[in-house]
């Protein structure tokens, strides 16, 4: 992308110099190196174009959210205060943000850029994903226009915008650090597939937007880990998007749960040709819950899902959409490949149900 950009840049540069030799076109790969020809100030304007040009796009649907809520200690009942931020997700006031941010609030209100305020709802909550949809009523609202988090790669421009310590519309810039990370949600439970960034995340950041190049939204900033620097976390948009549907229709998102931990894993392509496999990817099991359904169904750390109930499974997000609520209790076949052998195991998965915990950031 750096190259294809410096390549770019260098025709235009060359462009404004005049006519080049014959035969020159700016379709031909170049035989000088881009980065003695173009100016190193014309590669940053370029960068500073791109992080500009996203955040002018993103940055009207990132909102700040205040919340109070009710807190014991000492058998004494107070209220306190907290901060997050969010994104708009339609103009009919549907808002993306963090369960942490939001969970047990008993107010919330909802301060957009061009400094208007609204009191806003709680539509939905699911501290299983840290994700949350809140709603307010006003009129003029800008959307954010969601990307896909499908086909990102590490070392793609990441954008993060939010609201740390209440600093309105923060705007810090990095790249994917990785993919795939599992991060443990408030109620214990692994989210899977998390983006791994090194844009500067704060407390407050929490429930806003990363965006890519273009300013589409391609995950929500979720966490920090203290004291590492450069080490951030969001929630895939995929994942997001489906969850929020859900949360939108039916106010919670009840799901399967078969107690494992897993990260997306290319296939060895023996394995896929000699067994005929419909995918080339699969969830690989990184960990399992002690005595869940996983457990009891006989799968191991190192099996790698590849189907369930003859659904293709060729990712954690595809796994997500399987075990729906609906899955609760009914017994189903987990295709797996262990080592290089196929296998078939009858899984009857459970329904998420996990105390609610504190989180350390917020």
């Amino acid at each position: 992308m750096v190259v294809a950009l410096q390549m770019k840049i260098a025709a235009q540069y060359q462009g404004l110099r005049g006519p080049g030799v014959a035969g020159d076109s700016l379709d031909s790969t170049p035989s000088y190196n881009a980065r003695e020809t173009v100016p190193d100030g014309a590669l940053l304007d370029a960068y500073s174009a791109s992080v500009t040009g996203a955040v002018e796009k993103a940055s009207p649907s990132v909102v700040n959210i205040e919340v109070r809520q009710q807190v014991t200690q000492g058998g004494r009942t107070g209220e306190t205060g907290g901060s997050g931020s969010g994104f708009i997700l339609s103009r009919d006031g549907f808002i993306l943000t963090n369960s942490h941010v939001v969970h047990g609030a008993t107010a919330i209100r909802v301060s957009l850029i061009d400094g208007r305020e609204y009191p806003a709802v709680q539509v939905g909550d699911d501290p299983d994903t840290d994700l949350a949809v809140v709603r307010i009523d006003a009129p003029g609202l800008v959307q954010a226009e969601l990307g896909e988090s499908a086909g990102l790669k590490p070392g793609q421009l990441a954008i993060a915008i939010g609201n740390p310590f209440g600093f309105q519309t923060t705007v810090t810039a990095g790249v994917i650090s990785a993919l795939g990370r599992s991060l443990r949600a408030q109620t214990g439970r692994l989210i899977d597939n998390v983006i791994q960034t090194d844009a500067a995340l704060n407390p407050g950041n929490s429930g806003g937007p990363l965006v890519d190049s273009r300013g589409r939204v391609i995950g929500v900033n979720t966490a920090i880990i203290r004291p590492a620097q450069g080490i951030c976390f969001a929630t895939a948009i995929d994942t997001a998007k489906f969850v929020a549907g859900w949360l939108i229709k039916d106010g919670i998102f009840r799901r399967a749960h078969i107690g494992v931990a897993g990260q997306d894993v290319p296939l060895h392509r023996r394995v896929v040709r000699f067994y005929g496999l419909p995918v080339e990817t699969g969830v690989l099991v990184v960990d399992l819950e002690a005595d869940s359904p996983g457990a009891r169904a006989g799968l191991q750390s190192g099996d790698v899902i590849i189907g369930y109930n003859e659904a293709p499974v060729p990712s954690i997000a595809a796994l997500h959409k399987l075990l729906l609520g609906k899955e609760i209790g009914v017994e189903a076949i987990l295709m797996v490949i262990r080592h290089t052998e196929k296998m078939r195991l009858p899984i009857t998965p459970g329904e998420s149900r996990n105390p609610v915990r504190e989180l350390a950031v917020r």
